[in-house]
Protein backbone atom coordinates (compact mmCIF):
# COMPACT_ATOMS: atom_id res chain seq x y z
CA UNK A 1 0.00 0.00 0.00
CA UNK A 2 2.80 2.42 0.89
CA UNK A 3 4.50 1.65 -2.42
CA UNK A 4 1.29 2.54 -4.25
CA UNK A 5 1.11 5.87 -2.42
CA UNK A 6 4.69 6.67 -3.36
CA UNK A 7 4.03 5.80 -6.99
CA UNK A 8 0.92 7.98 -7.12
CA UNK A 9 2.69 10.97 -5.61
CA UNK A 10 5.58 10.50 -8.00
CA UNK A 11 3.25 10.74 -10.98
CA UNK A 12 1.58 13.75 -9.41
CA UNK A 13 4.76 15.65 -8.57
CA UNK A 14 7.56 13.99 -10.52
CA UNK A 15 7.45 16.17 -13.61
CA UNK A 16 7.31 19.53 -11.83
CA UNK A 17 9.91 18.38 -9.32
CA UNK A 18 12.34 17.41 -12.06
CA UNK A 19 11.79 20.70 -13.88
CA UNK A 20 12.10 22.87 -10.77
CA UNK A 21 15.13 21.03 -9.46
CA UNK A 22 16.87 20.92 -12.83
CA UNK A 23 16.27 24.63 -13.47
CA UNK A 24 17.52 25.56 -10.00
CA UNK A 25 20.56 23.35 -10.44
CA UNK A 26 21.39 24.82 -13.85
CA UNK A 27 21.06 28.39 -12.51
CA UNK A 28 23.47 27.53 -9.73
CA UNK A 29 25.72 25.75 -12.23
CA UNK A 30 25.90 28.86 -14.42
CA UNK A 31 26.28 31.33 -11.55
CA UNK A 32 28.82 29.36 -9.51
CA UNK A 33 31.92 27.33 -10.08
CA UNK A 34 30.78 23.71 -10.24
CA UNK A 35 32.51 20.86 -8.51
CA UNK A 36 35.00 19.11 -10.77
CA UNK A 37 33.63 15.86 -12.14
CA UNK A 38 30.20 16.32 -10.52
CA UNK A 39 27.89 13.70 -12.04
CA UNK A 40 25.46 13.14 -9.15
CA UNK A 41 23.12 15.74 -7.68
CA UNK A 42 19.96 15.87 -5.57
CA UNK A 43 16.77 17.88 -5.35
CA UNK A 44 14.23 18.18 -2.54
CA UNK A 45 10.53 18.77 -3.19
CA UNK A 46 7.94 19.32 -0.44
CA UNK A 47 4.33 18.55 -1.40
CA UNK A 48 2.12 20.49 1.03
CA UNK A 49 -1.30 18.92 0.48
CA UNK A 50 -4.56 19.35 2.35
CA UNK A 51 -4.23 16.10 4.32
CA UNK A 52 -0.48 15.95 4.85
CA UNK A 53 2.99 17.19 3.97
CA UNK A 54 5.28 14.91 1.97
CA UNK A 55 8.94 15.14 1.10
CA UNK A 56 10.42 13.76 -2.11
CA UNK A 57 14.21 13.55 -2.27
CA UNK A 58 15.34 12.94 -5.83
CA UNK A 59 18.76 11.64 -6.81
CA UNK A 60 19.97 12.36 -10.35
CA UNK A 61 22.96 11.20 -12.34
CA UNK A 62 24.25 13.04 -15.37
CA UNK A 63 26.80 12.14 -17.98
CA UNK A 64 28.64 14.92 -19.86
CA UNK A 65 26.45 16.53 -22.55
CA UNK A 66 23.45 14.39 -21.55
CA UNK A 67 20.23 15.19 -19.72
CA UNK A 68 19.99 14.13 -16.06
CA UNK A 69 18.46 10.77 -15.18
CA UNK A 70 16.41 10.15 -12.06
CA UNK A 71 17.98 7.16 -10.31
CA UNK A 72 16.37 7.16 -6.85
CA UNK A 73 13.58 8.74 -4.81
CA UNK A 74 13.14 8.88 -1.05
CA UNK A 75 9.63 9.58 0.23
CA UNK A 76 8.12 10.34 3.63
CA UNK A 77 4.77 11.82 4.65
CA UNK A 78 3.46 13.47 7.80
CA UNK A 79 -0.08 14.35 8.88
CA UNK A 80 -1.90 16.71 9.17
CA UNK A 81 -1.36 19.20 6.35
CA UNK A 82 -0.03 22.74 6.79
CA UNK A 83 -3.53 24.20 6.63
CA UNK A 84 -4.34 22.50 9.95
CA UNK A 85 -1.98 24.99 11.62
CA UNK A 86 -3.66 28.10 10.22
CA UNK A 87 -4.34 29.35 13.76
CA UNK A 88 -1.05 28.16 15.24
CA UNK A 89 1.67 28.94 12.72
CA UNK A 90 4.56 28.13 15.05
CA UNK A 91 3.50 24.48 15.32
CA UNK A 92 3.54 24.14 11.54
CA UNK A 93 7.32 24.25 11.57
CA UNK A 94 7.77 21.05 13.58
CA UNK A 95 6.82 18.74 10.73
CA UNK A 96 8.88 20.70 8.20
CA UNK A 97 11.96 20.42 10.40
CA UNK A 98 11.39 16.70 10.89
CA UNK A 99 11.24 16.12 7.14
CA UNK A 100 14.36 18.22 6.61
CA UNK A 101 16.20 15.85 8.93
CA UNK A 102 15.26 13.04 6.54
CA UNK A 103 16.83 15.05 3.72
CA UNK A 104 20.02 15.62 5.70
CA UNK A 105 20.41 11.88 6.18
CA UNK A 106 19.76 11.11 2.52
CA UNK A 107 21.83 13.82 0.82
CA UNK A 108 25.61 13.73 1.32
CA UNK A 109 26.75 16.64 3.49
CA UNK A 110 29.15 17.96 0.86
CA UNK A 111 26.20 18.43 -1.52
CA UNK A 112 23.81 20.18 0.88
CA UNK A 113 24.61 23.70 -0.32
CA UNK A 114 24.15 22.63 -3.94
CA UNK A 115 20.81 20.83 -3.42
CA UNK A 116 17.70 22.88 -4.38
CA UNK A 117 14.88 22.93 -1.82
CA UNK A 118 11.31 23.74 -2.93
CA UNK A 119 7.82 23.56 -1.41
CA UNK A 120 4.64 23.59 -3.47
CA UNK A 121 1.31 23.91 -1.65
CA UNK A 122 -2.00 22.78 -3.14
CA UNK A 123 -5.71 23.00 -2.32
CA UNK A 124 -5.32 22.99 1.46
CA UNK A 125 -3.72 26.43 1.43
CA UNK A 126 -5.78 27.71 -1.50
CA UNK A 127 -8.89 27.19 0.63
CA UNK A 128 -7.52 29.34 3.46
CA UNK A 129 -7.92 33.12 3.67
CA UNK A 130 -4.97 34.75 1.93
CA UNK A 131 -3.43 36.23 5.08
CA UNK A 132 -3.42 32.92 6.95
CA UNK A 133 -1.97 31.05 4.00
CA UNK A 134 0.79 33.63 3.59
CA UNK A 135 1.80 33.36 7.25
CA UNK A 136 2.23 29.61 6.85
CA UNK A 137 4.31 30.10 3.70
CA UNK A 138 6.46 32.71 5.43
CA UNK A 139 7.12 30.30 8.29
CA UNK A 140 8.19 27.54 5.92
CA UNK A 141 10.43 29.93 4.00
CA UNK A 142 12.05 31.05 7.25
CA UNK A 143 12.87 27.42 8.09
CA UNK A 144 14.13 26.73 4.57
CA UNK A 145 16.45 29.75 4.65
CA UNK A 146 17.92 28.54 7.95
CA UNK A 147 18.61 25.10 6.47
CA UNK A 148 21.93 24.15 4.83
CA UNK A 149 20.25 23.53 1.47
CA UNK A 150 20.12 25.77 -1.62
CA UNK A 151 17.03 28.01 -1.59
CA UNK A 152 15.85 30.86 -3.81
CA UNK A 153 13.35 33.66 -3.19
CA UNK A 154 10.56 31.66 -4.84
CA UNK A 155 11.32 28.42 -2.99
CA UNK A 156 7.85 28.37 -1.35
CA UNK A 157 4.59 28.96 -3.22
CA UNK A 158 0.96 27.94 -3.70
CA UNK A 159 0.20 26.26 -6.99
CA UNK A 160 -2.85 27.29 -8.96
CA UNK A 161 -5.33 24.65 -10.06
CA UNK A 162 -4.01 24.38 -13.61
CA UNK A 163 -0.44 23.80 -12.44
CA UNK A 164 -1.56 21.19 -9.93
CA UNK A 165 -3.42 19.23 -12.55
CA UNK A 166 -0.56 19.41 -15.04
CA UNK A 167 1.70 17.53 -12.65
CA UNK A 168 0.07 14.31 -13.78
CA UNK A 169 2.21 12.29 -16.15
CA UNK A 170 1.78 13.52 -19.79
CA UNK A 171 3.16 10.48 -21.58
CA UNK A 172 2.15 9.99 -25.20
CA UNK A 173 0.39 6.71 -24.44
CA UNK A 174 -1.64 8.13 -21.56
CA UNK A 175 -5.21 9.30 -22.08
CA UNK A 176 -5.84 11.14 -18.84
CA UNK A 177 -5.71 11.14 -15.08
CA UNK A 178 -8.07 11.97 -12.24
CA UNK A 179 -6.29 13.02 -9.05
CA UNK A 180 -8.54 12.94 -5.98
CA UNK A 181 -6.89 15.08 -3.33
CA UNK A 182 -8.09 16.14 0.07
CA UNK A 183 -9.24 19.64 -0.89
CA UNK A 184 -9.65 19.41 -4.67
CA UNK A 185 -9.94 17.06 -7.62
CA UNK A 186 -7.84 17.45 -10.77
CA UNK A 187 -8.46 16.20 -14.28
CA UNK A 188 -5.61 16.21 -16.80
CA UNK A 189 -5.12 14.64 -20.19
CA UNK A 190 -3.01 15.03 -23.29
CA UNK A 191 -5.43 15.84 -26.15
CA UNK A 192 -5.12 13.90 -29.39
CA UNK A 193 -6.19 16.89 -31.50
CA UNK A 194 -5.44 20.62 -31.44
CA UNK A 195 -9.19 21.31 -31.68
CA UNK A 196 -9.66 20.09 -28.10
CA UNK A 197 -7.28 22.75 -26.83
CA UNK A 198 -8.77 25.48 -29.02
CA UNK A 199 -12.33 24.84 -27.82
CA UNK A 200 -11.49 24.42 -24.13
CA UNK A 201 -12.69 27.14 -21.71
CA UNK A 202 -10.21 29.78 -20.65
CA UNK A 203 -8.03 28.61 -17.80
CA UNK A 204 -8.52 24.93 -18.59
CA UNK A 205 -5.33 24.44 -20.61
CA UNK A 206 -1.65 24.76 -19.90
CA UNK A 207 1.67 24.10 -21.57
CA UNK A 208 5.24 23.69 -20.43
CA UNK A 209 8.58 22.87 -21.96
CA UNK A 210 10.84 20.19 -20.57
CA UNK A 211 14.22 19.72 -22.18
CA UNK A 212 13.47 19.63 -25.93
CA UNK A 213 9.73 18.89 -25.82
CA UNK A 214 6.67 21.10 -25.35
CA UNK A 215 3.55 19.61 -23.76
CA UNK A 216 0.09 21.11 -24.21
CA UNK A 217 -2.44 19.74 -21.75
CA UNK A 218 -6.06 20.07 -20.79
CA UNK A 219 -5.90 20.54 -17.03
CA UNK A 220 -8.38 21.80 -14.46
CA UNK A 221 -8.73 21.62 -10.69
CA UNK A 222 -12.10 21.60 -8.94
CA UNK A 223 -11.47 23.35 -5.66
CA UNK A 224 -13.58 22.08 -2.78
CA UNK A 225 -14.33 18.72 -4.39
CA UNK A 226 -11.56 16.76 -2.73
CA UNK A 227 -12.28 13.81 -0.46
CA UNK A 228 -12.03 15.69 2.84
CA UNK A 229 -13.79 18.82 1.56
CA UNK A 230 -16.70 16.77 0.20
CA UNK A 231 -17.00 14.86 3.47
CA UNK A 232 -17.06 18.13 5.41
CA UNK A 233 -19.78 19.54 3.15
CA UNK A 234 -21.92 16.40 3.54
CA UNK A 235 -21.69 16.73 7.33
CA UNK A 236 -22.79 20.36 7.15
CA UNK A 237 -19.41 21.93 7.89
CA UNK A 238 -17.77 24.96 6.30
CA UNK A 239 -14.14 25.17 5.18
CA UNK A 240 -11.97 27.11 7.61
CA UNK A 241 -14.55 27.17 10.40
CA UNK A 242 -14.74 24.91 13.47
CA UNK A 243 -17.62 22.45 13.39
CA UNK A 244 -19.85 22.11 16.46
CA UNK A 245 -20.90 18.55 17.17
CA UNK A 246 -23.61 16.93 19.25
CA UNK A 247 -24.52 13.36 20.17
CA UNK A 248 -27.45 11.44 18.73
CA UNK A 249 -28.96 8.06 19.56
CA UNK A 250 -30.13 5.44 17.10
CA UNK A 251 -30.86 1.73 17.24
CA UNK A 252 -28.57 -0.90 15.82
CA UNK A 253 -29.46 -4.54 16.24
CA UNK A 254 -31.59 -3.78 19.29
CA UNK A 255 -28.82 -1.73 20.93
CA UNK A 256 -28.71 2.01 21.50
CA UNK A 257 -25.67 3.49 19.77
CA UNK A 258 -24.30 6.99 20.28
CA UNK A 259 -22.96 8.75 17.19
CA UNK A 260 -21.57 12.25 16.77
CA UNK A 261 -23.17 14.62 14.28
CA UNK A 262 -22.75 18.30 13.42
CA UNK A 263 -25.31 20.58 15.04
CA UNK A 264 -28.50 20.73 12.97
CA UNK A 265 -27.94 17.41 11.19
CA UNK A 266 -30.54 14.78 12.06
CA UNK A 267 -30.35 10.99 11.69
CA UNK A 268 -32.81 10.14 8.86
CA UNK A 269 -35.94 8.30 10.00
CA UNK A 270 -35.50 5.66 7.31
CA UNK A 271 -31.98 4.95 8.60
CA UNK A 272 -33.12 4.54 12.20
CA UNK A 273 -35.98 2.30 11.08
CA UNK A 274 -33.75 0.15 8.88
CA UNK A 275 -31.13 -0.32 11.60
CA UNK A 276 -33.80 -1.20 14.17
CA UNK A 277 -35.05 -4.07 12.01
CA UNK A 278 -31.67 -5.27 10.73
Amino acid sequence: MEAMKISKRFFAFGILACIAIYVAYMKWHLDSKPLVGLSVFYGIMFDAGSTGTRIHIFKFTQQPKETPKLTHETFKALKPGLSAYADDVEKSGQGIKELLEVAKKEVPMELWKFTPLVLKATAGLRLLPGEKAQKLLDKVKEIFQASPFFVRDNCVSIMNGTDEGSLDDPQKRSVGMLDLGGGSTQITFLPHTEATLQTSPAGHTTSFQMFNSTYKLYSYSYLGLGLMSARLAILGGVEGKPCKFRSALHCCGGKRVVCTLPTGLEVPEWYVHSRHHS
